[in-house]
């Protein structure tokens, strides 16, 4: 990582922490007062939460396609635009008819701007030498919970729901837009792309499309199922309420060091060894849980986010070292996209099947983490037989 890279990492780690605050985020604090207010079922507000990841989910390929024709700078700078319509329409809404619309264009706001965009981003500016700024913004945007809830929490505190996410966009504005417009440079030739309008290039979804796409959705599906549910299991398992609290509050740590480590010692392999890594260490976890009881919640946390944290940096990195960075958004969003809508689907589903299996769930889980090991070590270093162009 070298000095002339690091404003543009400060840069983009300072809006993608802003980016998730305020929207991925934004549901675990406000769900329940919007529902309140609005008179619905707080399922509502997490229905259409789950609607906009879907959306965002759909527009990755063709976000990534743009970016790899004119570069990060427009699409970012055009999230920022985006995600400030949806926080206010959220604002202003009062009935579920305006509900919907202000999150799918918060889901617009999430393909435009969250990390494959920005990983694209990087991989257009960097070429094959991104993984360094990849590790560097999702090191920074690691923090976007524990930033993003204090301060959400806060306002709803303070100014209630509505002048939070009134606030919320006008950071957005006055913070994450001029970020982005001044400190990403223009890609050179992103004019002429734009005035040729190449074709859409091909891209075989071939052997190894398939199993990256398989492994970072299993393992995507467990991180959002733990995001939405872990308390819930950890107390399913025997921890007290006290012991689960602790055991969350200790994931961000777990993933800021794991980070750390893939930016040292771990940046010296093939980010297929991290990887491969990652998606054990929920399993062991697990297993530790299982064996110790509600006494080693916060083992199970810490071995959860490490994996966690290497696995968000292996999103950007792995593709990039496998298949290079030729068309390497449009392919980021193609292997991203049934991750994102597994994400999305496994609140939900995790939700119903805990429901009869309490803390047996985990079996679930450690399955899904070791099945995306095993796609991984299907997978080849380099792919077998001529890149498309």
């Amino acid at each position: 990582m070298s000095g002339r890279q690091l404003p543009i990492i400060l840069g983009l780690g300072t809006t993608q922490t802003l980016a998730w605050a305020s929207s991925y985020y934004l549901p675990a604090i406000l769900a329940d007062p919007i529902a309140h207010d609005l008179g619905v079922s707080s399922n509502w507000i997490f229905a259409a939460f789950s609607a906009s990841l879907v959306l965002s989910a759909l527009l990755g390929p063709r976000v990534g396609r743009q970016i790899d024709l004119v570069g990060g700078r427009q699409v970012l700078s055009l999230s920022n635009l985006t995600f400030a319509a949806g926080l206010v329409l959220l604002g202003l809404t009062s009935s579920i008819p305006l509900l919907l619309p202000a999150w799918l264009l918060l889901g617009i706001g999430m393909g435009l701007g969250l990390y494959d965009a920005a990983f694209a981003a990087l991989g257009r500016i960097y070429g094959t030498a991104a993984r360094g700024p990849i590790t560097g913004i999702t090191l920074l945007a690691g923090f976007a919970s524990t930033v993003g809830w204090p301060l959400t929490a806060l306002g709803l505190e303070k100014i209630g729901w509505r002048d939070t996410c009134f606030a919320w966009a006008a950071a957005h504005l006055l913070i994450g837009l001029p970020i982005n417009l001044l400190m990403l440079p223009a890609v050179k030739a992103a004019a002429k792309a734009t005035a040729d309008k190449p074709i859409k290039p091909y891209i075989p979804i071939d052997r190894t499309m398939i199993l990256l796409a398989f492994a970072f959705a299993a393992a995507w599906s467990v991180t959002g199922a733990m995001a939405a549910h872990l308390p819930r299991i950890l107390q399913a398992a025997g921890a007290t309420g006290v012991q689960a609290v602790t055991a969350g509050a200790l994931i961000g740590p777990a993933q800021v060091i794991a980070r750390i480590a893939e930016a040292s010692f771990l940046s010296r392999y093939h980010p297929l060894v991290s990887t491969r890594l990652a998606c054990l260490t929920h399993p062991i976890g697990a297993a530790i849980l299982a064996l110790a009881g509600g006494g080693a919640a916060s083992v199970f946390a810490i071995c959860h986010g490490a994996g966690n944290g290497i696995l968000t940096i292996a999103r950007g990195t792995l593709p990039l070292a496998i298949f290079g960075p030729e068309n390497y958004g449009y392919r980021l969003g193609l292997i991203g996209a049934p991750a994102r809508m597994a994400q999305a689907v496994a609140p939900l589903a995790f939700g119903l099947l805990i429901d009869t299996m309490g803390a047996r769930i985990l079996i679930v889980s450690s399955a899904l983490s070791l099945a995306a090991l095993l796609a991984l070590a299907l997978v080849r270093q380099q792919p077998a037989g001529p890149r498309a162009v």
